[in-house]
């Protein structure tokens, strides 16, 4: 059986950095964090005062108010980066056989200020009053039902769970999806928003927060000695994925093509990923196997970064297992020092900082890194593009995400 191609045709996003595509894609650019002060809930008693949440949303912008009160957080920020990026692909629904378009969307954890509100409410002398909208506000698929349920699209409909790594599973299944045949286009990616008293409590006691509360902007510090723990971010990213051929009769632009996609497992640790890198490694491996490509042919990871003590030295060293003399020719960055860490939908974010990288040849910075506050046990002679954007012919990029529970995944897109 002959691979179908598959293309990206449409992008969206609402993000720390802006609620908008552009918006956010220029603060990548430009070295802009998204970190502040947590405004959604009373932190001040938290060891952790700060995230990098979305900023002024406007859920009336994308639907009526009685509709909105149906939709967890996480759900609006789903629809607003699928209403543009379906915008983007620029369909004329009316044209397209809505049995051949499917939505797999992810998220790591679903609608838990929704359960977070609903069992904080319950009073055992009331009796249980819960909202008839609680289970299907916080259940991690809705997102994709609702994005279906808005456009009519009746292919493939699901969601993927494997926490920081769902995103990126999405966008591989809808990838092979695709490429059998199975549907022309799907609508694909990942939505978080976990920034509550239940989400930065539970990652506050397993201690995977920075706790830089002095200095939010510059928390995040990938690769540098003194980082302490990943920034939460919230917001959600959408990429319409689609057969070559299709896209190509209805005459849509394309950004680039989805050309391989990688899975594995550490099978090592509940939340640490394996010190040497085992897992990372296997996974940018099969992303490569499937790709048909060779380590050389990459110019630019977007890596997951996350600015963990463990993780960050585990990701470099499988990255120069994986590459050999070749890593020290490519671009690495992670755009998680200035979004901070979405969790479920961060895969999904850092695949378009990946194809728009592709697209206008630049290489987004990791940011906050400070001449002294170098890591023995990191290589320096790689180019992590600290601190400044840099312009180079990108011909192909790969983003990583690996989730606790030991789940990696990987993309790799190309100029078409």
């Amino acid at each position: 059986m002959e691979l179908k191609r598959v293309v990206v045709t449409g992008l969206g996003a609402i993000t720390p950095l802006g609620n908008t595509l552009a918006e956010t894609w220029e603060g990548l650019i430009n070295g802009r964090s998204g970190a502040g002060p947590v405004t959604q809930f009373d932190s001040s008693k938290f060891k952790t005062t700060f995230a990098c949440e979305v900023k002024g949303f406007e859920p009336l912008l994308i639907m009526d108010r009685k509709e909105a009160r149906k939709c967890d957080r996480y759900v609006l920020f789903a629809l607003s980066a699928a209403k543009d990026a379906v915008a983007d692909a620029g369909f004329d629904l009316e044209k397209e056989d809505l049995d051949r378009i499917g939505v797999i969307f992810a998220s790591g954890i679903g609608g838990i200020k929704t359960f977070e509100e609903e069992v904080m409410g319950y009073n055992e002398e009331r009796g249980p009053r819960f909202n008839p909208f609680f289970i299907p506000k916080m259940i991690a698929d809705i997102a994709s039902g609702q994005i279906s349920m808005l456009y009519g699209f009746r292919g493939p409909n699901f969601a993927t769970v494997s926490a920081c790594a769902s995103s990126t599973n999405a966008i591989s299944d809808a990838f092979n999806y695709i490429r059998l045949g199975k549907a022309n286009a799907i609508v694909t990616g990942g939505a978080e928003a976990a920034i509550s008293i239940a989400g930065v409590g539970g990652f506050n006691a397993m201690n995977a927060l920075s706790t830089r509360n002095d200095s939010p902007q510059t928390a995040s510090r990938p690769f540098s000695a003194s980082r302490d723990g990943f920034v939460l971010g919230e917001g959600a990213a959408c990429l319409v994925l689609e057969e070559l051929e299709h896209a190509k009769a209805r005459g849509a632009s394309i950004y680039c093509e989805v050309v391989g996609t990688g899975m594995s497992a550490d099978a090592h640790h509940l939340t640490a990923s394996h010190p040497e890198g085992r897992g990372a490694r296997l996974v940018m491996l099969n992303a490569l196997e499937d790709a048909g490509m060779k380590p050389e042919d990459i110019d630019y990871i977007n890596v997951h970064g996350t600015s963990t003590p463990v993780g960050d030295i585990s990701e470099v060293k499988a990255i120069k297992d994986v590459f050999g003399q070749h890593a020290y020719n490519l671009n690495i960055s992670s755009t998680k020092s200035m979004t901070g860490h979405l969790l479920g939908a961060a895969g999904a974010l850092e695949a378009i900082a990946c194809i728009l990288a592709v697209r206008d040849n630049i290489v987004p910075p990791t940011i906050n890194h400070e001449d002294g506050d170098e890591d023995p046990e990191i290589d320096y002679k790689l180019n992590f593009t600290f601190n400044k954007a840099q312009k180079r012919e990108i011909n192909a990029a790969l983003s990583n995400t690996f989730g606790f529970g030991g789940h990696n995944a990987s993309v790799i897109v190309r100029k078409l």
